[in-house]
């Protein structure tokens, strides 16, 4: 009899581990651009997913539903980015130099690689002035076009008012253009 538990709690235990590394394979893209993009900083943007992961084991919650998870996990991030950021180590250093966003991708056509390459060095160049961003207004900015999140879902996340996301999403995007026209010189 003691087998039978013993076998039924193995095997639910080698189902929360395969349940896990889907969890873990279908967001950890996501929450280390996340990280990233507020840290600017390879291995403070992996820890603070480790971190994520760890909340997420150590919380076993039940989700009403993917998007809920998916919130919670955003906002676990978003929270081990302000705690790095308030740690006395990194309020005394310098930013990190900016990582460049490489795409692996190889066509045997030229134009098809021009294109890419065009592509590639603009979103490069997005990504850079986004970077430059003041951080709450980068924070809106990616959750609102990177994560495709609605100003409701980044209010939830954030814990901010609807009117704040809003505003500094509308700061955000002026500031962007003001960046980006000064870079280019346009008029």
């Amino acid at each position: 009899m003691d087998k039978k538990k013993g076998d039924k709690l193995s095997v639910s235990r080698v189902a929360d581990k395969d349940a896990l590394q889907q969890k873990i394979n279908l967001y950890s893209d996501m929450l280390y651009k996340i990280a990233f993009l507020q840290l600017r900083n390879n291995q403070d943007a992996e820890d603070v997913v480790q971190e994520t992961f760890y909340q997420f084991i150590k919380a076993n919650k039940e989700f009403e539903s993917p998007e809920h998870e998916k919130a919670w996990l955003i906002k676990v991030t978003l929270n081990g980015c302000r705690k790095i950021w308030r740690s006395a180590w990194y309020r005394h250093t310098d930013a990190m130099p900016e990582k460049e966003i490489a795409l692996n991708k190889t066509n045997s056509s030229e134009s098809i690689m021009e294109k890419e390459a065009v592509q590639k060095e603009q979103n490069r160049e997005i990504m850079a002035a986004v970077m430059k961003l003041p951080r709450k207004y980068r924070e809106v900015i990616h959750l609102f076009y990177f994560q495709q999140m609605s100003i409701k879902e980044i209010c939830l996340v954030t814990d901010r008012k609807e009117s704040t996301v809003t505003s500094q999403l509308t700061r955000g995007r002026e500031l962007l253009k003001k960046n980006l026209r000064e870079e280019y010189q346009y008029e």
